[in-house]
C-alpha cells in the first residue's frame, strides 16, 4: 500500500542515487539496527521467516502464529539485539520468538544493515524500497514449497550484496530454489551507480517458485510506483537493462496470460491493474512525475488501468534533492482540481485526512470484480503512513566512503513528520526509533511523537499546519547543514562520532516534538488561538463552510416548520 520512488544519479542536485519508500499501513514502526556478523559456513544455517506484510497473520502447522504478535513483525535474537523482546514483557504479553519457515545455507559474512517492514539499507550503500501491488495469484506461504515474500528477500540481499544488480540476481535465485508466497510486489533496488526495478509475483497457488521482472532506471531518470506494477514491455532476452526470471515467457504462455507472439506486457499480463478502486495507484504516479517533471503536462484521466499515458520514468525539469522528493511526498493534490485541503470534506479547517477501510483486504486486489461504492482520492501522504525513508548513495569518487550513504527517516504520514539523518555506516541506532508499539504510549518514542501530533493537527489543519511546518523547516534545515559540513570537512569522521551525531540528532527532534505538541494544545484550546497578547481569542468557522454546513437554516425563529434556505437569507 506504499508509494516508492527512485531517482537515478545525473538527474540529482549532487549526484547521488536516490531510493525512497513510504511505508502506508501503521503496524510494527521500530527501525532497527541489525549488526554485521560472521558465520563459519561449513555448518551455519540462516531462518528464514513469514512476514506478515506478505498476507496478514498466518499459523504455521501447530497452529501458532508465525510471528509471535501482529504488533511484531518478528521477534527473536537471529537479527539481532533490537529484535529480542525482554522475557518479562513476553510473559506479561503471552508472546513467544517468531517461528521459522525454514532454513537456508548462511554466508561467511553479512553486512549490517537498518530494518523495518522491509529492509531499508545496508553499511555498503545497497538501499531498498517497496510497495505492494495486486497478482493474479497470491500463494500461501509453505515450508515445503514457498518461503520467500519480497520483505525477507529484501533482508537477504542487504545482508548479502554491495551491488543492485547483485541484489537482483540473488533475489531471482532465492524464488527459483525456494518459490515464493504472497502478494505482488514491486523492489526498488539502488547502489551508488544505479538504480533498478524488481517486480515480482506468484502465478501458481502450488507453485515451487514465482516469477519476477527488472528494469533499470535512466541515470537521468526519475520513477515512481504507487500500488501497481509499472514495467510494461519485456524484451526476448535479457539486456544490460533489462532482467527476468528465465520462466517468465513459459510460464505466461502456459497460463495463457501471453499469446507468445506480441511482447510480453508484464503489467496486464500478471496482474488486473489497479486494486482497491480506480486512480488508486494512478493519480498518485500521475502527481509524482508531474512534480518532478511539470513540463511534460500529463494527463490526470486516462482510459482504464492498462494505460500507457504515463512513462516509466521521467527527466525532471531540474535536479531533484532530499528536500525535492520529501515535498512530493508530503503532497495532497494542493492547486489540482483533486485537493483535499478543500470543499466539504476537509471541514472547516481544510484537513485532507480522510479515513478509508484498508484496501488490502477480500478481493479488493481484483478491481475487475471488486467495484468500491464509493472513494477518496489517494494521497501519497496519508493519514495511515507508519513511516517513510529516502536512502541517497553518493559514489566513493564524489565523498569520503563513510558519509556516503544517509537514509533520511520521517516516523508517521510525510506531510507531519520530520526527516532525521542516519548514515548507513553507524554502528548502531537509538533506542527513540528502535522502541515502539502500537498499544503503549510512550512519550520516549519518537514515532508516538510525530503521531501524537499528526493526529492532534487534524483538529484545525489549516492553522496548526503551519506552525508544524516552521518547525520542520527548522530542523531539516539544521540536519541538511550539518550533513553539508561533515562532506566539507577535511577530515573524516569516525563511525562513532557519525553514530553520536545520528542519535543524539534523533532525539532532539523527539523532544522537539512533544514541545511543538504542548504548544499546539495551549494555543488552539477550546477552538480558539492563545498567545501572550491575545489570550484565547476566537476563531470563526469560514462562511462558506457555513453555508454548506447549514449553520443558516439553524434555530432561528421559534414557528415549526422549514426554515428558509441559506441562499434566500438576508446575512
Amino acid at each position: 500500500m506504499c508509494t516508492t520512488m527512485a531517482v537515478g544519479k545525473n538527474a540529482t542536485k549532487d549526484g547521488s542515487v536516490i531510493i525512497a519508500h513510504s511505508d502506508d499501513d501503521v503496524s510494527d514502526e521500530r527501525l532497527i539496527y541489525v549488526p554485521a556478523k560472521t558465520y563459519n559456513p561449513m555448518n551455519a544455517m540462516r531462518p528464514v521467516y513469514y512476514d506478515d506484510a506478505a498476507l496478514g497473520p498466518r499459523k504455521d502447522s501447530s497452529g501458532k502464529l508465525y510471528n509471535a504478535s501482529e504488533l511484531y513483525r518478528y521477534i527473536g535474537s537471529s537479527r539481532g539485539p533490537g529484535y529480542v523482546v525482554p522475557k518479562e514483557d513476553q510473559e506479561e504479553r503471552d508472546l513467544y520468538d517468531s517461528t521459522q519457515l525454514r532454513e537456508i545455507p548462511q554466508v561467511k559474512k553479512t553486512y549490517a544493515y537498518f530494518d523495518s517492514s522491509y529492509g531499508v539499507m545496508n553499511e555498503k550503500k545497497l538501499m531498498i524500497g517497496e510497495c505492494t501491488c495486486g497478482a493474479k495469484v497470491h500463494p500461501e506461504p509453505d515450508p515445503q514449497k514457498r518461503i520467500f515474500y519480497a520483505a525477507e528477500l529484501s533482508r537477504v540481499a542487504l545482508e548479502r550484496c554491495i551491488k543492485a544488480r547483485e541484489a537482483i540476481e540473488l533475489m531471482g535465485q532465492l524464488i527459483a530454489k525456494y518459490g515464493y508466497y504472497g502478494t505482488g510486489e514491486t523492489l526498488l533496488v539502488g547502489d551508488p551507480d544505479e538504480a533498478w526495478v524488481m517486480e515480482m509475483c506468484g502465478y501458481d497457488m502450488d507453485g515451487t517458485d514465482g516469477i519476477w521482472v527488472a528494469q533499470r532506471v535512466p541515470d537521468d531518470g526519475f520513477f515512481v510506483a504507487a500500488n501497481e506494477f509499472r514495467i510494461r514491455e519485456v524484451p526476448a532476452k535479457p539486456t544490460d537493462d533489462f532482467m527476468f526470471s528465465e520462466n517468465l515467457h513459459d510460464v505466461c504462455k502456459g497460463l495463457d496470460w501471453w499469446d507468445g507472439i506480441e511482447p510480453l506486457d508484464w503489467l496486464p499480463t500478471v496482474s488486473y491493474g489497479e486494486y482497491g478502486h480506480p486512480y488508486y495507484s494512478l493519480r498518485r504516479v500521475w502527481r509524482a512525475l508531474t512534480k518532478a517533471k511539470p513540463s511534460a503536462d500529463l494527463p490526470a484521466w486516462v482510459e482504464d488501468g492498462y494505460t500507457k499515458a504515463y512513462p516509466f520514468s521521467v527527466i525532471p525539469d531540474r535536479k531533484l534533492t532530499v528536500a525535492d522528493i520529501s515535498n512530493i511526498y508530503r503532497d495532497y493534490y494542493e492547486g489540482t482540481e483533486f485537493d483535499l485541503t478543500k470543499c466539504i470534506g476537509a471541514g472547516p479547517w481544510g484537513d485532507p485526512t480522510r479515513y478509508e477501510l484498508n484496501p488490502d483486504r477480500g478481493d479488493t486486489f481484483e478491481l475487475k470484480v471488486s467495484r468500491s461504492k464509493g472513494a477518496w482520492e489517494r494521497p501519497i501522504s496519508i493519514y495511515r503512513c507508519g513511516m517513510m525513508w529516502i536512502n541517497q548513495a553518493h559514489h566513493e569518487d564524489a565523498m569520503h566512503d563513510v558519509l556516503g550513504g544517509i537514509s533520511w527517516v520521517g516516523l508517521d504520514r510525510p506531510a507531519a513528520n520530520c526527516l532525521m539523518p542516519f548514515y548507513c555506516t553507524v554502528k548502531d541506532l537509538p533506542d527513540c526509533v528502535q522502541k515502539m508499539n502500537l498499544v503503549d504510549f510512550d512519550m520516549k518514542c519518537a514515532w508516538w511523537a510525530f503521531n501524537f501530533v499528526a493526529n492532534y493537527v487534524t483538529i484545525k489543519y489549516s492553522y496548526m499546519i503551519k506552525d508544524l511546518q516552521e518547525l520542520q523547516k527548522e530542523l531539516e534545515g539544521e540536519a541538511y547543514a550539518m550533513i553539508a559540513d561533515y562532506a566539507q570537512r577535511e577530515g573524516c569522521p569516525t563511525r562513532e562520532e557519525l553514530t553520536t551525531y545520528c542519535s543524539d540528532n534523533a532525539e532532539s527532534v523527539r523532544k522537539a516534538w512533544w514541545k511543538l505538541a504542548n504548544q499546539l494544545i495551549v494555543k488552539y484550546n477550546d477552538g480558539c488561538r492563545t498567545t501572550w497578547e491575545h489570550p484565547m481569542s476566537k476563531i470563526d468557522y469560514p462562511e462558506s463552510w457555513l453555508k454548506k454546513a447549514g449553520y443558516y437554516r439553524g434555530p432561528i425563529c421559534y414557528k415549526k416548520g422549514k426554515f428558509p434556505e441559506c441562499d434566500d437569507l438576508v446575512i
